[in-house]
């Protein structure tokens, strides 16, 4: 009888846990407990940020296969990987919605809080990837003006000006179903950093953890940065100089921080600066966990040849009913930020996070896990913007 293969998975990861079983031999554990002794007879590991892959971990196992049940690469050392024959995939896109919800999330808390409604702002996206451009049209279907950067994506088009409508189809193609549809871009949709910064009245990055991103936001950032601008940091804590921000916090209207530098050890004064403070759970939607768990689980069934786990569907619970109905009697944009809050209350997690810092791991973990926006709460919005409740 052929020898079922070995995985290690994080015990933290849901929507795993009885589907591998009959295909394998599963071991869980917390993701700082795996350690290269317990997985020296692994054939794979599902993983999350919280397991550093490297030749610390790695050497000297029967390891060839890793996902990470996330969007980033930066926890594993890809290179190293290559050389030594291990497969690397991760779930690029899995939780975009469930970011951007996040995002619209604190730009409508903090503007609530200075009294005013985003309506005509500008909002700067750095890194118009997955989240970036999901962010950047639901961002011009409320009211908001856009300026993206994403210098790659910039390059991309100069190149070659029809690359995504020519590649569109070999995109929905894709291993990942999450890609997003960026067709209707040029690249004068694109514009250099510097000028988002002294245009935007918003700034958020959402760019990946890489040798040209890390300490970005720094001294020079900040300075270029309108004055009462929001900061908001849903990507890498590392992507941020902390004493950069935090001698900026008089300029700045409004900061929003999911990601930290040292995670769990996050920065205290920071962190009591913060107008939003949380525990780098932005992407953490019921339909993103979902995702990421079948795409892992799908990734390993084709690598290693287990047919009925490739063609695991993505099956999601029905959405919570919609009950918000908007008042006639107030404006469009307090009907939109009710709207918002009832669907995702952001001060009630950054709230718990700044009572009990020492809990961010237990917090993370422990999540209960939000819906993201349905196509009603879509059709919602626009309804609400176009004033057709009136």
């Amino acid at each position: 009888m052929e020898r079922k293969i070995k995985v290690t998975v994080d015990s933290d990861i849901p929507f795993v846990n009885g589907l591998l079983e009959p295909f394998a031999e599963v071991e869980y554990m917390k993701g700082r407990e795996i350690t290269r002794e317990r997985i020296t007879d692994s054939d794979a590991l599902i993983i999350r940020t919280r397991t550093k892959c490297n030749s610390q971990l790695l050497e000297g196992t029967k390891v060839k296969f890793i996902a990470s049940a996330t969007i980033g690469s930066d926890h594993v050392d890809v290179e190293w990987c290559k050389r030594a024959g291990i497969f690397f995939t991760n779930a690029a896109g899995c939780n975009a919605w469930g970011v951007v919800q996040y995002v619209l999330s604190a730009i409508f808390y903090l503007y609530d809080k200075l009294g005013e409604s985003p309506q005509n702002k500008t909002l700067g996206i750095v890194g118009a990837g997955n989240v970036g451009e999901r962010l950047a049209s639901l961002a011009q279907n409320v009211g908001m003006s856009v300026l993206r950067c994403d210098p790659p994506i910039k390059s991309m088009l100069e190149k070659d000006p029809l690359f995504f409508s020519s590649a569109i189809t070999a995109l929905r193609d894709d291993a990942s179903p999450f890609k997003v549809d960026r067709s209707h871009l040029r690249s004068d949709d694109f514009f250099d950093l510097d000028y988002l910064l002294k245009s935007s009245d918003i700034v958020t990055l959402h760019v990946p953890l890489i040798s040209s991103t890390i300490n970005m936001a720094d001294d020079n950032f900040f300075s270029l940065m309108k004055e009462n601008a929001i900061f908001i940091n849903s990507s890498r804590g590392e992507v941020v100089c902390e004493n950069s921000l935090l001698k900026s916090r008089e300029k700045l209207s409004g900061i929003a921080l999911d990601v930290w530098r040292e995670e769990p050890e996050i920065n205290r004064y920071l962190l009591s600066v913060a107008d939003i403070a949380t525990p780098h759970i932005a992407g953490y939607s019921i339909q993103g966990k979902i995702n990421a768990s079948i795409l892992s689980l799908r990734n390993l069934g084709g690598f290693f040849n287990l047919n009925v786990l490739s063609n695991l569907p993505f099956e999601y619970p029905e959405p919570k009913k919609l009950n918000f109905k908007p008042s006639v009697e107030s404006e469009p944009y307090v009907n939109l930020s009710n709207l918002i809050f009832t669907l995702y209350d952001i001060w009630e997690d950054s709230k718990t996070l700044k009572e009990s810092p020492k809990s961010f791991e237990a917090l993370r973990n422990g999540y209960n896990y939000r819906y993201e926006y349905s196509d009603e709460v879509k059709e919602l919005f626009d309804i609400i913007i176009r004033r057709e409740y009136v």
